[in-house]
C-alpha cells in the first residue's frame, strides 16, 4: 500500500501535525519513511515525551546526512518542548522537519482555544489526526477542551459524539490539508472511519499504529 507521506504529497520543508490523539504516533510514522528519501527533524511546537528511538540533539549545528532522523526541542527531564532554534532555521539542517503542533492529553477529539494550534509560519502541510474512537463516547470522555467542544457544536457536555459533531469541530481548525482517521482497529471501526472521511474534502488516510498492517485505506 502506498505510503502517507508519497499519499499526502509531503515536500521537503516543515510538516505539522495538529488535532486528536496520534498524532505522535503518525509523525514517528512518516519520519520512519521519509528518512528514506532524506533527513529529519521531529520536534514540537507544545509538548511531547523525548522519543527513544530517535537520537536527541539539543541543538542542530551542521546538516544531517541522508538518512538520518534526529528529536530536538527543550528537555526538562521528562518532555521535550519547542526548539531552542527557530523552526524555519532548521530547515537548513533536515531535508524534513515534522512538528507536533498541538496537544491533546492523547484524548481521541480536540477543540481549539484561541492560542491553538501553534503552527510554524513557513509549515508546506498540515494534517489532522482525528481518532475514531471518540465516537458515540461522551464529550466530557473524549475530547480535550470538552466545554469548548460541546460549546462549538451546540451539545451538552455528556452528550455522546456524532459524526456532525467531529466534522462540524475540525471545520473550525485553521487548516489543515489532509486528515488521518486513527485507532480504526477493527471492521466496524473502518467502516465508520471511511463514513466521517467522506465528510471531508481533503485526503484521508485510516489508521491504527498499534496494529500489524497500520495503514487501513485511503480516501481522496
Amino acid at each position: 500500500m502506498q505510503n502517507l507521506s508519497d499519499f499526502f504529497l509531503i515536500r521537503k520543508g516543515i510538516t505539522a501535525l495538529i488535532g486528536g490523539g496520534g498524532k505522535t504516533s503518525t509523525m514517528y510514522a512518516l519520519a520512519q519513511e521519509l528518512r528514506k528519501k532524506g533527513s529529519v527533524i521531529v520536534c514540537t511546537s507544545t509538548h511531547i515525551l523525548k522519543p527513544e528511538h530517535f537520537p536527541y540533539l539539543p541543538r542542530l549545528s551542521k546538516p544531517l546526512s541522508a538518512g538520518e532522523a534526529v528529536s530536538t526541542g527543550c528537555f526538562d527531564g521528562t518532555k521535550l518542548s519547542s526548539p531552542a532554534q527557530q523552526f524555519d532555521d532548521l530547515m537548513a539542517y533536515a531535508d524534513y522537519v515534522l512538528v507536533e503542533a498541538d496537544g491533546s492529553r492523547q484524548l481521541p477529539l480536540k477543540a481549539h482555544a484561541a492560542h491553538e494550534p501553534v503552527i510554524p509560519e513557513q509549515t508546506g502541510t498540515v494534517l489532522t489526526v482525528i481518532g475514531i474512537d471518540g465516537l458515540y463516547r461522551p464529550i466530557r470522555d473524549v475530547a480535550h477542551r470538552p466545554e469548548l467542544f460541546a460549546s462549538i457544536v451546540h451539545a451538552k457536555i455528556d452528550a455522546p459524539v456524532t459524526f456532525e459533531m467531529i466534522r462540524d469541530v475540525v471545520r473550525t481548525y485553521p487548516r489543515f490539508d489532509g486528515i488521518i482517521i486513527n485507532k480504526a482497529d477493527d471492521p466496524d471501526r473502518i467502516q465508520k472511519a471511511e463514513k466521517l472521511a467522506a465528510m471531508f474534502d481533503v485526503p484521508a488516510a485510516i489508521t491504527a499504529w498499534h496494529t500489524t498492517n497500520p495503514i487501513k485505506a485511503y480516501r481522496r
